[in-house]
């Protein structure tokens, strides 16, 4: 197993570490492990690159792992009051649609790579799950972070299907 899809699993391990630390009222560690495990989603993929080493197991398990990091501790931060769950429900809806699209597109020998967009968004998302675990709750940073996640994930959703729409036409889906 080379190193990017090491960095991969090492993500998917801390998924449960940071939502276990959370859990326990330790939010400075939940968020050191979470901020560990979003800088993997970056080294995973620039090596993977840079080494040429893109496995098929990579292209599946990196933005799996990525989705899941993100979506589980939103709910966790959701349900503790520390997300809004409309903001939450946005970022869902936005990776099953896309998740969606890129199934249709696989399913007819296309596929759809991350774009610049989806990659600030990831970001965006990484920087609001930090603040909303470091912050108090409702602080103006975690707000205007979830704000600018919000619009940055609709608007690259909607890039997504604008810029594949072809996959709806002549009964696509």
């Amino acid at each position: 197993m080379n190193l990017p899809n090491k960095l991969t699993l090492l993500r998917i391990c801390l998924i449960p570490l940071c939502l276990l630390l959370w859990a326990l009222g330790f939010p400075i560690p939940a968020a050191i492990a979470f901020a560990v495990a979003a800088i993997t989603d970056f080294f995973d993929g620039y090596i993977a690159r840079k080494q040429n080493i893109v496995t098929v197991f990579g292209k599946f398990a990196d933005p799996v792992a990525d989705k899941v990091l993100v979506l589980t501790a939103m709910v966790f931060l959701c349900a503790d009051g520390h997300l809004p769950a409309w903001a939450v429900s946005i970022v869902a809806a936005r990776e099953l649609l896309v998740d969606g699209l890129r199934l249709v597109a696989a399913g007819k020998g296309n596929v759809i790579a991350a774009g610049w967009l989806g990659k600030i968004k990831t970001n965006l998302q990484y920087f609001c799950v930090v603040a909303a675990m470091v912050l108090p709750k409702g602080h103006w940073l975690t707000l205007t972070f979830t704000i600018l996640m919000a619009i940055m994930t609709v608007w690259s959703g909607a890039q997504y299907v604008w810029g594949h729409r072809e996959i709806f036409k002549n009964g696509g889906m």
